[in-house]
């Protein structure tokens, strides 16, 4: 028997993912993820990987995260379908709140991802990782390359 996620359709995953995102929900975000999904981030900041793959991996991720912001919530939300059936681009602005400094900042993500079977099997994350390193005090780390 199939989990009920397996009649889920890829808009609706989104659409999930979207929800959970804005709830700052990370154990239900890392359980929309297939058991061995990649994550990709192309311009990833000095220290977090450009790859990962694993529901679990995901999961110590977010929460990690979790640890340094608190989301506050989700906006200008634009859901694009393309040719391939499984693939959705996801636009939008995520509201987050450093939890050390209390500094809001707002950064806005692209999310490309396939979605097989109710699960994101692959996804290719874009942020604005200006706007995060500023709020962390990183900038200049950031700007400088890290240990580039």
């Amino acid at each position: 028997m199939q989990d009920s996620t397996a009649a889920r359709s890829a808009l609706e995953v989104t659409r999930r993912f979207l929800e959970v995102s804005s709830r700052g929900a990370y154990d239900e975000l890392a359980d929309l993820y297939a058991e061995d999904a990649v994550i990709e981030i192309p311009f990833a900041p000095p220290g977090v990987p450009r790859t990962s793959q694993g529901r679990e991996v995901f999961r110590a991720r977010f929460k990690s995260a979790e640890k340094v912001w608190r989301i506050e919530g989700v906006d200008q939300v634009a859901v694009h379908e393309t040719a391939d059936p499984e693939v959705v681009i996801a636009e939008f602005r995520i509201h987050r709140r450093v939890r050390e400094s209390g500094e809001q900042v707002s950064s806005e993500y692209i999310v490309v991802m396939t979605i097989r079977d109710g699960l994101i099997r692959h996804s290719r994350d874009y942020a604005d990782i200006i706007a995060g390193a500023r709020a962390l005090g990183r900038l200049q780390e950031l700007i400088g390359g890290g240990n580039a």
